[in-house]
Protein backbone atom coordinates (compact mmCIF):
# COMPACT_ATOMS: atom_id res chain seq x y z
CA UNK A 1 0.00 0.00 0.00
CA UNK A 2 1.57 3.29 -0.66
CA UNK A 3 2.93 5.40 2.55
CA UNK A 4 -0.04 7.74 3.48
CA UNK A 5 0.67 11.68 2.35
CA UNK A 6 1.35 13.80 5.26
CA UNK A 7 -1.21 16.23 6.51
CA UNK A 8 -0.88 20.11 7.71
CA UNK A 9 -3.83 20.96 9.86
CA UNK A 10 -5.25 23.59 12.07
CA UNK A 11 -5.78 23.58 16.00
CA UNK A 12 -8.04 26.28 16.43
CA UNK A 13 -8.06 28.71 19.32
CA UNK A 14 -11.35 28.91 21.62
CA UNK A 15 -13.37 31.52 23.95
CA UNK A 16 -15.72 30.91 26.43
CA UNK A 17 -18.16 33.43 25.23
CA UNK A 18 -19.63 32.86 28.94
CA UNK A 19 -18.88 31.02 32.06
CA UNK A 20 -20.47 30.42 34.96
CA UNK A 21 -19.29 28.31 38.23
CA UNK A 22 -22.42 26.89 39.66
CA UNK A 23 -20.51 24.63 42.56
CA UNK A 24 -17.73 22.57 43.33
CA UNK A 25 -17.48 18.68 43.06
CA UNK A 26 -16.34 16.39 46.14
CA UNK A 27 -13.20 15.58 44.10
CA UNK A 28 -12.61 19.76 43.71
CA UNK A 29 -13.40 20.07 40.29
CA UNK A 30 -15.73 22.70 39.58
CA UNK A 31 -19.11 22.33 37.92
CA UNK A 32 -19.40 24.65 34.85
CA UNK A 33 -21.96 26.51 32.42
CA UNK A 34 -19.67 27.81 29.28
CA UNK A 35 -20.58 28.56 26.40
CA UNK A 36 -17.53 27.55 23.60
CA UNK A 37 -16.87 29.46 20.65
CA UNK A 38 -13.95 28.68 17.56
CA UNK A 39 -11.33 31.20 15.74
CA UNK A 40 -9.97 31.44 12.79
CA UNK A 41 -7.18 31.69 13.84
CA UNK A 42 -4.73 29.15 16.05
CA UNK A 43 -1.54 26.86 16.18
CA UNK A 44 -0.59 24.43 13.08
CA UNK A 45 0.48 20.50 13.24
CA UNK A 46 2.26 19.09 10.25
CA UNK A 47 2.12 14.86 10.48
CA UNK A 48 3.80 12.68 8.45
CA UNK A 49 3.93 8.76 9.43
CA UNK A 50 7.01 6.97 10.29
CA UNK A 51 6.93 3.07 9.96
CA UNK A 52 8.58 2.27 13.60
CA UNK A 53 6.41 3.53 15.84
CA UNK A 54 8.37 6.08 17.23
CA UNK A 55 6.14 9.48 18.06
CA UNK A 56 8.49 12.97 17.48
CA UNK A 57 7.51 16.22 18.35
CA UNK A 58 9.06 19.35 17.21
CA UNK A 59 10.22 21.72 18.37
CA UNK A 60 10.24 21.15 22.27
CA UNK A 61 8.03 23.63 24.23
CA UNK A 62 9.60 25.91 26.91
CA UNK A 63 8.81 24.65 29.78
CA UNK A 64 6.74 21.75 29.45
CA UNK A 65 8.16 18.22 29.75
CA UNK A 66 7.79 16.07 27.01
CA UNK A 67 5.65 14.02 28.95
CA UNK A 68 3.10 16.59 30.17
CA UNK A 69 2.97 17.48 26.18
CA UNK A 70 -0.48 16.75 25.09
CA UNK A 71 0.36 16.67 21.44
CA UNK A 72 2.16 13.27 22.58
CA UNK A 73 0.63 11.92 25.21
CA UNK A 74 -2.82 11.95 22.52
CA UNK A 75 -0.70 10.29 20.15
CA UNK A 76 0.06 7.75 22.78
CA UNK A 77 -2.84 6.97 23.88
CA UNK A 78 -4.44 6.83 20.59
CA UNK A 79 -1.61 4.26 19.63
CA UNK A 80 -2.59 2.31 22.90
CA UNK A 81 -6.50 2.65 22.26
CA UNK A 82 -6.12 0.99 18.80
CA UNK A 83 -2.96 -1.34 18.75
CA UNK A 84 -1.69 1.07 16.36
CA UNK A 85 2.02 0.43 14.93
CA UNK A 86 2.34 3.30 12.96
CA UNK A 87 4.07 6.80 14.18
CA UNK A 88 4.59 9.89 13.51
CA UNK A 89 7.13 12.99 12.77
CA UNK A 90 4.95 15.86 14.21
CA UNK A 91 5.72 19.49 14.01
CA UNK A 92 4.17 22.12 15.93
CA UNK A 93 3.77 26.19 14.33
CA UNK A 94 2.88 27.72 17.74
CA UNK A 95 0.99 30.81 17.39
CA UNK A 96 -1.26 30.75 20.66
CA UNK A 97 0.05 32.08 24.07
CA UNK A 98 0.83 29.24 26.53
CA UNK A 99 -2.02 29.60 29.47
CA UNK A 100 -4.15 32.70 27.71
CA UNK A 101 -6.98 30.48 28.15
CA UNK A 102 -7.22 29.75 24.64
CA UNK A 103 -7.80 26.15 24.96
CA UNK A 104 -4.04 25.98 22.32
CA UNK A 105 -3.21 22.58 24.33
CA UNK A 106 -6.59 21.28 23.99
CA UNK A 107 -6.82 22.01 20.78
CA UNK A 108 -3.12 20.97 19.82
CA UNK A 109 -4.40 17.25 21.33
CA UNK A 110 -7.31 17.13 19.24
CA UNK A 111 -5.69 18.12 15.93
CA UNK A 112 -3.07 15.30 16.78
CA UNK A 113 -6.36 12.79 17.68
CA UNK A 114 -7.90 13.14 14.65
CA UNK A 115 -4.85 13.78 12.41
CA UNK A 116 -3.70 10.86 13.17
CA UNK A 117 -6.73 8.52 13.02
CA UNK A 118 -6.66 10.01 9.39
CA UNK A 119 -3.12 9.57 8.63
CA UNK A 120 -3.22 5.72 10.52
CA UNK A 121 -6.41 4.88 8.46
CA UNK A 122 -7.80 3.81 11.61
CA UNK A 123 -11.28 5.36 10.75
CA UNK A 124 -12.77 6.02 14.60
CA UNK A 125 -16.20 7.71 15.22
CA UNK A 126 -15.62 11.30 16.99
CA UNK A 127 -17.51 9.99 20.15
CA UNK A 128 -15.12 7.79 20.90
CA UNK A 129 -12.11 10.12 20.06
CA UNK A 130 -13.40 12.37 22.10
CA UNK A 131 -13.67 9.95 25.11
CA UNK A 132 -9.84 9.42 24.76
CA UNK A 133 -9.63 13.20 24.55
CA UNK A 134 -11.16 13.14 27.73
CA UNK A 135 -8.68 11.95 29.58
CA UNK A 136 -6.01 14.03 28.71
CA UNK A 137 -8.80 17.13 29.72
CA UNK A 138 -12.05 18.60 30.01
CA UNK A 139 -11.72 21.09 26.98
CA UNK A 140 -10.42 18.20 24.76
CA UNK A 141 -14.09 17.11 23.66
CA UNK A 142 -15.27 20.02 22.37
CA UNK A 143 -12.46 20.21 19.96
CA UNK A 144 -12.57 16.96 18.70
CA UNK A 145 -16.29 17.19 17.90
CA UNK A 146 -15.89 20.70 16.25
CA UNK A 147 -19.43 21.98 17.16
CA UNK A 148 -19.55 25.25 18.84
CA UNK A 149 -21.32 23.86 22.20
CA UNK A 150 -22.94 24.97 25.32
CA UNK A 151 -20.98 22.91 27.79
CA UNK A 152 -21.37 21.84 31.81
CA UNK A 153 -19.78 19.90 34.28
CA UNK A 154 -16.72 20.16 34.18
CA UNK A 155 -17.03 20.96 30.53
CA UNK A 156 -17.49 17.69 29.08
CA UNK A 157 -21.56 17.19 28.41
CA UNK A 158 -21.64 19.29 25.35
CA UNK A 159 -24.82 20.40 23.27
CA UNK A 160 -24.08 21.82 19.77
CA UNK A 161 -25.64 25.09 19.51
CA UNK A 162 -25.08 28.31 16.79
CA UNK A 163 -23.59 31.09 17.69
CA UNK A 164 -23.38 34.82 16.18
CA UNK A 165 -20.26 35.44 13.91
CA UNK A 166 -18.34 38.88 15.63
CA UNK A 167 -15.36 39.72 14.90
CA UNK A 168 -13.20 39.82 17.63
CA UNK A 169 -9.58 41.33 19.36
CA UNK A 170 -7.98 39.11 21.51
CA UNK A 171 -4.83 40.94 24.20
CA UNK A 172 -2.66 38.98 25.63
CA UNK A 173 -1.81 40.90 28.77
CA UNK A 174 1.83 39.46 28.93
CA UNK A 175 1.47 37.17 32.49
CA UNK A 176 0.51 33.63 32.80
CA UNK A 177 -2.09 32.88 34.78
CA UNK A 178 -2.46 30.08 37.28
CA UNK A 179 -5.96 27.66 36.37
CA UNK A 180 -5.09 26.00 40.21
CA UNK A 181 -4.55 29.44 41.91
CA UNK A 182 -8.04 31.00 40.10
CA UNK A 183 -9.83 28.17 40.98
CA UNK A 184 -8.48 27.60 44.56
CA UNK A 185 -9.04 31.41 45.71
CA UNK A 186 -10.95 31.72 48.28
CA UNK A 187 -12.85 34.73 46.65
CA UNK A 188 -14.04 33.04 43.67
CA UNK A 189 -17.73 32.96 43.07
CA UNK A 190 -19.07 29.45 43.26
CA UNK A 191 -22.84 29.05 43.46
CA UNK A 192 -23.92 31.00 40.56
CA UNK A 193 -27.92 29.58 40.16
CA UNK A 194 -27.36 26.95 36.87
CA UNK A 195 -29.29 28.78 33.90
CA UNK A 196 -30.92 26.77 30.71
CA UNK A 197 -28.90 26.80 27.62
CA UNK A 198 -31.99 28.33 26.24
CA UNK A 199 -32.20 31.51 28.71
CA UNK A 200 -28.65 31.73 28.39
CA UNK A 201 -29.40 32.08 24.51
CA UNK A 202 -32.34 34.46 24.38
CA UNK A 203 -30.37 36.50 26.66
CA UNK A 204 -27.49 36.97 24.00
CA UNK A 205 -23.98 38.09 24.46
CA UNK A 206 -25.02 41.65 26.33
CA UNK A 207 -25.73 39.14 29.47
CA UNK A 208 -23.18 36.66 29.11
CA UNK A 209 -20.12 37.06 31.82
CA UNK A 210 -17.32 34.88 33.01
CA UNK A 211 -17.45 34.35 37.27
CA UNK A 212 -13.66 33.70 37.07
CA UNK A 213 -12.74 37.40 35.87
CA UNK A 214 -13.10 39.44 39.44
CA UNK A 215 -10.63 37.07 41.12
CA UNK A 216 -8.35 37.28 38.05
CA UNK A 217 -8.88 41.19 38.22
CA UNK A 218 -7.84 40.94 42.00
CA UNK A 219 -4.60 38.25 41.34
CA UNK A 220 -3.22 40.06 38.23
CA UNK A 221 -3.11 43.55 37.84
CA UNK A 222 -2.08 43.48 34.16
CA UNK A 223 -4.96 41.78 33.25
CA UNK A 224 -7.39 44.02 34.74
CA UNK A 225 -5.43 47.19 33.00
CA UNK A 226 -5.84 45.82 29.89
CA UNK A 227 -9.79 44.55 30.51
CA UNK A 228 -10.26 48.29 31.71
CA UNK A 229 -8.65 49.29 28.92
CA UNK A 230 -10.50 47.17 25.90
CA UNK A 231 -13.79 47.42 27.55
CA UNK A 232 -13.45 51.23 27.33
CA UNK A 233 -13.55 50.74 23.32
CA UNK A 234 -15.48 47.58 23.03
CA UNK A 235 -17.75 44.96 24.79
CA UNK A 236 -14.68 42.77 26.19
CA UNK A 237 -14.61 39.63 28.48
CA UNK A 238 -12.19 36.86 29.92
CA UNK A 239 -11.86 33.91 28.02
CA UNK A 240 -11.05 30.92 30.56
CA UNK A 241 -9.07 31.50 33.85
CA UNK A 242 -6.91 34.09 31.39
CA UNK A 243 -4.54 35.92 30.70
CA UNK A 244 -6.16 36.38 27.43
CA UNK A 245 -9.05 38.83 27.03
CA UNK A 246 -11.28 39.56 24.09
CA UNK A 247 -13.84 42.05 22.65
CA UNK A 248 -16.26 41.43 20.57
CA UNK A 249 -16.88 43.94 17.11
CA UNK A 250 -20.06 44.41 14.36
CA UNK A 251 -16.83 44.63 11.77
CA UNK A 252 -13.50 43.58 10.43
CA UNK A 253 -12.51 47.55 10.04
CA UNK A 254 -13.90 48.09 13.69
CA UNK A 255 -11.55 45.20 14.71
CA UNK A 256 -8.18 45.85 12.73
CA UNK A 257 -8.88 50.19 13.78
CA UNK A 258 -9.03 48.59 18.08
CA UNK A 259 -6.45 46.19 16.95
CA UNK A 260 -3.94 48.81 16.05
CA UNK A 261 -4.08 50.86 18.71
CA UNK A 262 -4.26 47.31 21.62
CA UNK A 263 -1.01 46.38 19.89
CA UNK A 264 0.91 49.72 20.87
CA UNK A 265 0.37 48.30 24.75
CA UNK A 266 0.08 44.42 24.19
CA UNK A 267 0.62 40.91 21.91
CA UNK A 268 -2.77 40.82 19.70
CA UNK A 269 -4.30 39.42 17.08
CA UNK A 270 -8.20 39.40 15.24
CA UNK A 271 -9.77 36.60 14.60
CA UNK A 272 -13.24 36.02 13.28
CA UNK A 273 -16.07 33.88 15.30
CA UNK A 274 -16.64 29.94 14.10
CA UNK A 275 -19.62 27.40 14.94
CA UNK A 276 -18.02 24.98 12.92
CA UNK A 277 -14.19 24.03 13.89
CA UNK A 278 -11.88 24.87 10.61
CA UNK A 279 -10.16 21.63 11.87
CA UNK A 280 -13.35 19.80 10.70
CA UNK A 281 -13.69 21.75 7.69
CA UNK A 282 -10.36 20.34 6.48
CA UNK A 283 -11.17 17.03 7.13
CA UNK A 284 -14.35 17.29 5.74
CA UNK A 285 -15.78 15.52 9.22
Amino acid sequence: MPEPAPLTLPAPAKLNRLLLITGRRPDGYHELQTLFQFLDHGDTLHLAPRDDGEIRLTPALPGVAPEANLILRAARALQAETGCRLGAEIHLMKRLPLGGGLGGGSSNAATALLGLDRLWGLDLDLERLATLGLGLGADVPVFVHGRAAWAEGIGERLTPVELDAPWFVVVHPGVAVSTPAVFGAAQLTRDTPPITMARALQGGASSWRNDCEATVRELYPEVARALDWLSSRAPTMLTGTGACVFARLDSEAEADRLREDASRHWQTFKARGLSRSPLHVVLGR
